[in-house]
């Protein structure tokens, strides 16, 4: 674990191992609100164990996607009294009824959460749910607001907002090129002018991984994108029966193009 970082008055952000996850814990007068809780137990308990050295205050929990370095450490919450856990309607759902899928991900960085064997390593599905419409959720003194931005990348991206600071969780990822295995490539690029049309608001914007990012940031990342779907369909145009010709024009890595062409695919045959 990395020291906390304040980004904003009672806002921080800590940068866990493994995954590079940056957790926001938002501090208020009367409870706090921790921002993604890690890959599982060991994980959830060191960032347990780190909001503990900065308050006691009672917790509330927002998991910002059903990817598991973001959830899987519910569980070490629940046990320490933790009641209330936010996401979006089709975060929970993802989680609920395909969150145990994800445990073969950890591997050798949680063994216990990978073989489901363990303290607390059953999943906690989210039960504060937040559909189309924001949601304030009170602090005392401190007012943090949730809302979706529409698909991205998943289909259930949570935005959390305080009066300094946007946590947007893996909508926007810096250092590294963004993971599109659960994506909406054609929807991503729309939520993050999303994003940058809030930015006036807000001091920080505090990406999934990664450091703190700044607008010109989010907008090359949403123009690149947009660039990426119009190279893609070209190319699926030119090459109709061997799409993965696409790849070498793309500009991320060959991994990531590929999955990038196929959810491409895959969400225009949803439409």
């Amino acid at each position: 674990m990395q020291e906390w970082l304040e980004v904003g008055a009672d806002n921080y952000v800590l940068v866990t191992e493994g995954s590079l996850l940056n957790t926001g814990l938002v501090v208020g007068s009367e409870r706090a609100m921790v921002i993604d809780t890690g890959c599982g137990p060991r994980q959830g308990q060191e960032i347990l164990d780190a909001v503990r050295e900065k308050t006691q205050l009672p917790l509330v929990v927002v998991n910002t996607h059903a990817h598991y370095d973001h959830f899987f450490g519910n569980a070490v919450f629940a046990e320490a009294g933790v009641t209330e856990f936010w996401a979006h309607q089709n975060c929970a759902t993802e989680i609920e009824e395909r969150g145990d899928l994800q445990r073969r991900f950890v591997g050798t960085l949680e063994p216990e959460m990978s073989v489901g064997e363990g303290q607390n390593v059953e999943l906690v599905v989210p039960n504060a749910i937040v559909k189309d419409q924001p949601v304030l959720v009170d602090l005392g003194g401190m007012t943090a607001t949730l809302f979706y931005l529409g698909r991205g990348h998943t289909d259930g991206d949570l935005v959390v907002g305080t009066p300094t600071t946007l946590f947007v969780g893996d909508l926007v990822e810096q250092g590294a090129h963004p993971s599109f295995e659960d994506s909406y490539p054609e929807e991503w690029a729309d939520a993050l002018r999303h994003i940058s049309a809030l930015r006036h608001r807000y001091e920080f914007l505090i990406p999934g991984h990664g450091k703190p990012c700044s607008d010109e940031f989010v907008k090359t990342m949403a123009n690149t994108l947009s660039t990426a779907v119009r190279q893609a369909r070209q190319s699926i145009r030119d090459t109709p029966d061997d799409a993965t010709k696409a790849i070498p024009v793309l500009p991320y890595g060959p991994e990531q193009s590929r999955w990038f062409i196929k959810r491409l695919q895959e969400t225009r045959r949803e439409q």
